[in-house]
């Protein structure tokens, strides 16, 4: 007996994953910026996630985003495959892209659970992962949306597809040079744990190009995967589930009544 239950019923995985991060991001600036945590002119995202309560808020919508997200790197993935099963190349991309994005999401965990100031390195290494890992998960849809074209989709999407994998390298260069330059030592030691920032201080300048650069890379994340959404409306999910009695109870006797019909069937 089988039955087929819709899942996420009529909204993707993608819409929702993009809901939730981008509430996380909201709700944790506002609260962060009330309770005067940080300085309301572009902190760092992780700054707005730092101290409690916004940091219970951060790390739980975070931690369901990296969920959501597993979700949608998935789904990308058995659209891809289905569309394309015989072409090795495109099968090939896909399935790193696949890996590349379940580390990316990864990375996400590790951002929402360890907070930079708690354990600095471990959060630099969930960023990396996120956004570093994550930029080249971008580059392989990119490549994979030139590679179907125009069999599958048109052109546009392909070339609005690499505008923003463009505006995501740009931005992470830009909060790369920035940040080298802001933690050099030129304007002092231990930045990594300092909320607030007097515009008259020295690297204020550094600071702003950076954060600005981080929250610039994070909506290119953002947008890259509301790409999807017309896609994922393509297709539909469902879970199929199989019963194979009208009771939860396993007795002998079933087990021999099961053995028997198999053994009847030929199935052995």
């Amino acid at each position: 007996m089988y039955r087929t239950e819709p899942i996420f019923g009529d909204i993707s995985s993608d819409a929702l994953v993009l809901s939730v991060w981008t509430a996380s991001f909201v709700f944790s600036y506002i609260t962060a910026i009330v309770l005067h945590h940080v300085d309301p002119l572009v902190p760092y995202i992780s700054d707005t996630g730092t101290i409690p309560p916004e940091r219970c808020i951060f790390g739980i919508m975070l931690n369901i985003s990296a969920f959501l997200g597993l979700a949608t790197v998935y789904v990308r993935y058995k659209q891809v495959y289905a569309l394309n099963p015989d072409k090795s190349k495109i099968i090939k991309l896909n399935k790193i892209g696949l890996t590349l994005g379940l580390m990316s999401c990864f990375g996400l965990c590790i951002i929402a659970n360890f907070q930079k100031c708690i354990l600095y390195y471990v959060h630099v290494l969930g960023a990396c992962l996120t956004f570093g890992v994550g930029a080249v998960y971008m580059l392989v849809q990119t490549i994979l949306s030139y590679l179907m074209q125009p069999e599958v989709h048109s052109k546009d999407i392909f070339w609005i597809r690499l505008t923003v994998l463009l505006w995501c390298c740009s931005s992470i260069v830009s909060m790369f040079v920035s940040s080298v330059v802001l933690y050099s030592g030129l304007y002092g030691t231990n930045l990594v744990q300092k909320l607030h920032w007097d515009p008259q201080e020295e690297g204020y300048t550094a600071h702003i190009i950076s954060t600005v650069s981080e929250w610039s890379l994070a909506f290119s994340f953002l947008s890259f995967f509301l790409t999807y959404i017309r896609d994922f409306q393509k297709i539909s999910l469902r879970a199929v589930v199989s019963l194979h009695g009208q009771t939860l109870y396993n007795t002998p006797q079933s087990f021999m009544t099961d053995e028997q019909t198999l053994l009847v069937a030929g199935s052995i």
